[in-house]
């Protein structure tokens, strides 16, 4: 599973964070790859936002070895599910999809309960570490729905 926002600072690896605490509580590590990045590659290399890793550590998630990478051709083979945090993040994919591309894009959103928008929003514009613990709400109110999604997924597989 992969993770996209645009520029793999605040969204993507807070979904990263999370989705990989819960892989690794169920313990299904070996049938479930996570990763993120990137739409952009502005912030290659850059660590998460240091807002987001306060608010990810609040929480008891550690993003501290995570590193800013640009979405690549090679992702759209290597991954079953490609996870937008936004409409634009998911066209932004869709348009760049290799025609030898195996995996499906989802938007995050359609696994948070009680439809609370369509997109995650993303926090770096207001910069406010209010926003961004909205964020961390929005995802963490998802990640069970999606892991549940992707173990049927690779059941289906």
């Amino acid at each position: 599973m992969l993770f996209v926002c645009l520029g793999n600072i605040c969204r993507s690896p807070m979904a990263h964070g999370l989705f990989r605490a819960e892989v690794k509580a169920r313990q299904i590590e070996d049938r479930l790859e996570v990763d993120s990045c990137g739409t952009g590659g502005h912030h290659a290399g850059e660590a998460p936002n240091a807002m987001m890793q306060e608010v990810a550590l609040r929480h008891g998630i550690n993003l501290a070895d995570l590193r800013s990478r640009q979405l690549c051709a090679d992702d759209y083979r290597e991954f079953d599910l490609l996870v937008a945090m936004d409409r634009a993040n998911e066209r932004d994919i869709m348009e760049r999809m290799p025609e030898d591309s195996t995996c499906e894009v989802l938007r995050f959103m359609q696994f948070v309960p009680e439809g609370r928008g369509e997109d995650i929003p993303d926090p770096w514009w207001a910069g406010r570490l209010e926003g961004f613990e909205h964020v961390f709400e929005l995802l963490e109110a998802g990640t069970k729905p999606l892991i549940r999604y992707a173990e049927e997924d690779f059941k289906r597989s």
